[in-house]
């Protein structure tokens, strides 16, 4: 638990993509997977959390545009962690091959995505009503699920304007830190977190996004993208096979 959660922290503050490797990681311990994604969630919120203040001096955004987006990922990701809470064991476990395919896809084709977000000469505006909403939409999956919410958020902040890439990257994980941040109280409150397993993985998340951040930055973007995809189509694969068998 506590490597699984450096990597996943350290690749979540770089490429991405991080919950591949930390949310099946739990499940193969046995853990269900409702609570899996909880405590997930809890220790990839101090991981993010951790990573934010390497990526402080980078992060350029007016109060304003900043509050309302924060908003947004607030609604969002409590919403997103009620759903879960209603939703059985059993049928989340249903659903998770589904959810890793379709991370798999958006994290593969993220980047074709935001090139051309970037490519559109006018961005709709950061604190746009339309991207709000879609601020609030992805906020919403960030809390039910949340793998490969940093693509998507990157993506939609290059369709609203946002060109320059380390600002982008800045904003997404403080935008994710808050995503996770606020669908962990339900969860904490509903005690579906497993706090054994999470202090082994808050520990390592820490670890992995305080030193980790600073050490993918020296690896090559490209190698860091294929290790994470090789291991995310390995899960899904995983996955549908344990389901379907």
């Amino acid at each position: 638990m506590l490597a699984a959660a450096f990597v996943a922290s350290a690749i979540n503050a770089g490429a991405g993509g991080g919950s591949f490797i930390s949310f099946p990681a739990l499940l193969a311990t046995g853990v269900l997977p409702i609570q899996a994604n909880a405590t997930n969630n809890v220790a990839m919120w101090l991981g993010s959390f951790a990573s934010v203040g390497p990526l402080h001096s980078e992060l350029d955004v007016p109060r304003p545009t900043l509050v309302r987006m924060l908003l947004a990922s607030t609604l969002g990701g409590v919403a997103g962690a009620l759903f879960l809470l209603r939703t059985s064991n059993a049928g989340f476990a249903t659903l998770v091959p589904y959810l890793l395919l379709a991370a798999t896809i958006v994290f593969i084709f993220g980047p074709a995505l935001t090139q051309a977000a970037l490519r559109s000469r006018e961005g709709l505006g950061i604190d746009s009503p339309a991207g709000l909403c879609a601020q609030v939409l992805i906020a919403i999956y960030g809390g039910f699920f949340g793998a490969a919410i940093g693509i998507l958020m990157l993506a939609l902040l290059g369709l609203l304007g946002v060109h320059d890439m380390r600002r982008a990257n800045a904003f997404k994980v403080l935008l994710a830190t808050v995503i996770n941040g606020v669908a962990a109280v339900p969860f904490v409150i509903a005690r579906v977190v497993l706090w054994e397993q999470a202090i082994f993985m808050c520990a390592g998340a820490i670890a992995g996004g305080y030193l980790g951040a600073s050490l993918v930055k020296r690896l090559s973007p490209l190698v860091l993208r294929r290790f994470v995809i090789a291991i995310a189509c390995t899960m899904t694969t995983y996955f549908f096979w344990q389901r379907y068998h």
